[in-house]
């Protein structure tokens, strides 16, 4: 699946012009797709099925279908119906979980993604950023790549209590194991962020298909090409994605990259 869009999110005193790349792609390894993205204003996301666990696949779409049921398009959201349907969505997925001969087979994904949002009247527009699991959200400025959201895995905890470092967990045969997921538990904790709206910014959400294969100084360093100059015309989605299929593309690999000028 491949998108490309321009569209704008008409304000009372500004406009908001957003240009968008997405793509998700079953890889070279896998037989099945389990992720799903979201491109469609004001929600930009990357939902990430559990490999291994029942019904991945279909979990990461009930996501996007809780999202597209409670988010109004091409408006403005708002925090708590943002949060509102992180948590639905959580419920829809557990109701996906069903007894088996083996016990429960528990279907979860991975969550990430921005929503752009009226804060309220003392606090303006702004991007809410969000995350649960070990799919990713990045910041793109002034030819700086920041990851914004923190991985919910096993051996990022143990980067975290300094028992190894960042580049041992990269080979670390834990590296698939993530702490917090959709549909896990009863009630899931997810991370947020709010950045305001201001000038030119620009987003990279990605599932861990796209950053098994690519490292940061990597996805840089395509970020900062002159994609009109490709020969193939392709989008930043395309080209990372498909950097990451070149390298192995040992995992499903997503990719939606956000444009965002607020005047």
């Amino acid at each position: 699946m491949t998108l490309n869009q321009e569209c704008t999110i008409e304000l009372s005193t500004a406009t908001t012009r957003l240009r968008v790349s997405a793509r998700t792609d079953i890889g070279s390894v896998r037989k099945i797709n389990e992720d799903s993205i979201l491109a469609q204003s004001p929600v930009f996301l990357v939902a990430d099925g559990m490999g291994g666990h029942a019904q991945g696949d279909v979990a990461s779409q009930t996501v996007l279908r809780v999202f597209d049921e409670h988010i109004a398009r091409d408006l403005p959201s708002t925090p708590e119906r943002i949060l509102d349907a992180i948590h639905s969505s959580n419920d829809a997925v557990r109701d996906l979980s069903a007894e088996d001969d083996y016990g429960t087979a528990v279907s979860g994904t991975t969550l990430a993604g921005i929503a752009f949002v009226d804060a309220g009247d003392d606090v303006g527009y702004h991007w809410m950023a969000f995350n649960v699991g070990d799919s990713r959200v990045y910041t793109w400025t002034d030819g700086v790549l920041e990851q914004l959201s923190v991985d919910h895995s096993a051996v990022q905890e143990m980067v975290d209590a300094g028992l190894i470092s960042a580049e041992d967990a990269e080979k670390h045969p834990e590296r698939n194991v993530i702490t917090r997921a959709i549909g896990a538990d009863e009630f899931v904790d997810a991370d947020v962020w709010l950045l305001p709206a201001l000038g030119e910014q620009s987003f990279l959400i990605c599932s861990d298909g796209l950053t098994k294969e690519l490292d940061d100084a990597t996805i840089a360093r395509v970020l900062a090409r002159d994609i009109s100059l490709d020969p193939a015309r392709r989008s930043i989605a395309d080209i990372l994605v498909d950097e990451a299929i070149d390298h192995g593309g040992r995992d499903n690999v997503s990719v939606v990259y956000v444009e965002s000028a607020f005047d």
